[in-house]
């Protein structure tokens, strides 16, 4: 990762680890743990193996560490993030000293890497080091780290790509530890998921006013389903595209999911069911036959059924089965909401 076009500024950083931009200066300028790579009149980007390395900086000075010391395990953990030796201990210096070991250039200056920007996906051998760095981050509890990192994903890669390539393998990986280890690492689970979900709020760029859609998509989970992330997905990649979204969230009950489509009058419905005990063939029937809009002129929604809990599921009239990815899924319900016809969905 390039820092040059990639990471986050002093300030963010600062706020992000509670402290304040002067004392970030301060650590760089007098025990050089600045970022690892800078271009020449760059502002200073933080990646998110720097945030990790910060991070332990001031969790070892809080607890009464030397800065000199804390400086040297700081350096180690981005080191062993970065997959590369440890450094030697740092020693404090001068402000000049440290501004000539970040100088482009210098003999002793490692060259920024410069890696190419992906057009249709991560490239094959950075997949697996993509989901090693965000679930490394996730094990360690590094809020910030992962934070950085999923932004850069997102910026980098766009949403569907980073989701269907890293994020979401990133989150099986992690649950699928979780259920391996006796309920251990919950909070790993939960930190990682509410992190995506930020995420994924902030990368939705609100476009309704140039929106073609002829009328809203509502998104729900049926009745006892918590799992939200893939419709968060879905959600900031509808959004993003210019559709009208109606976010109803997780756990919705049946009567709430009626009243909301009859007020709403939605082109679709998706409905996401994570497993089969909470996916339920009759609910999705009858939302499939809610009828809205004026006498004479009623309409109703198409009901997609998305999420491995429906596989196996009776389909109703009206309803069908939702595709496997983000991206088609985006496609499909994109139709959908602008009124096309459902015979698209296969």
């Amino acid at each position: 990762m390039s820092g040059t076009t990639h990471g986050i500024t002093t300030g963010a950083v600062a706020r992000l680890l509670g402290v304040s931009p002067a004392t970030v200066r301060s650590w760089e300028q007098r025990y050089g743990i600045g970022p690892a790579e800078r271009a020449e009149g760059r502002h200073r980007r933080w990646s998110a193996d720097d945030v990790s390395m910060l991070e332990e900086m001031r969790r070892l000075t809080a607890t009464g560490v030397p800065p000199s010391e804390a400086a040297h395990a700081a350096l180690r953990v981005r080191s062993e993030a970065a997959g590369v030796s440890s450094p030697g201990a740092p020693t404090e210096r001068s402000d000049r000293q440290a501004t000539d070991a970040r100088t482009p250039g210098r003999q002793d200056a490692e060259p920024a890497a410069r890696p190419k920007r992906a057009e249709s996906g991560v490239r094959r051998g950075d997949v697996g080091q993509e989901v090693r760095a965000l679930s490394r981050a996730a094990m360690r509890l590094e809020g910030p780290a992962m934070e950085v990192l999923l932004q850069r994903l997102l910026t980098e890669h766009g949403l569907v790509v980073a989701w269907e390539e890293v994020i979401a393998p990133t989150l099986r990986a992690v649950g699928s530890k979780w259920a391996a280890s006796d309920d251990r690492f919950v909070e790993v689970e939960h930190l990682l998921s509410w992190q995506v979900s930020a995420a994924l709020r902030r990368a939705t760029v609100r476009r309704s006013e140039v929106s073609g859609a002829a009328s809203p998509v509502v998104l729900a989970c049926v009745p006892r389903e918590r799992h939200t992330l893939s419709l968060e997905a879905l959600a900031a990649g509808l959004t993003e595209r210019g559709e009208l979204v109606r976010m109803l969230g997780a756990d919705v009950p049946a009567e709430t999911l009626d009243a909301a489509v009859r007020r709403i009058g939605p082109a679709a419905v998706v409905l996401w069911a994570q497993t089969g005990l909470t996916a339920d063939a009759s609910l999705a029937g009858r939302i499939a036959d809610t009828a809205f809009g004026v006498r004479g002129a009623r309409t109703a929604p198409h009901v997609l059924l998305a999420g491995p809990g429906w596989l196996g599921q009776p389909v109703a009239p009206g309803t069908s089965t939702g595709p496997s990815g983000l991206r088609e899924a985006l496609d499909v319900v994109c139709r959908l909401g602008q009124g096309h016809s459902p015979a698209a969905l296969g």
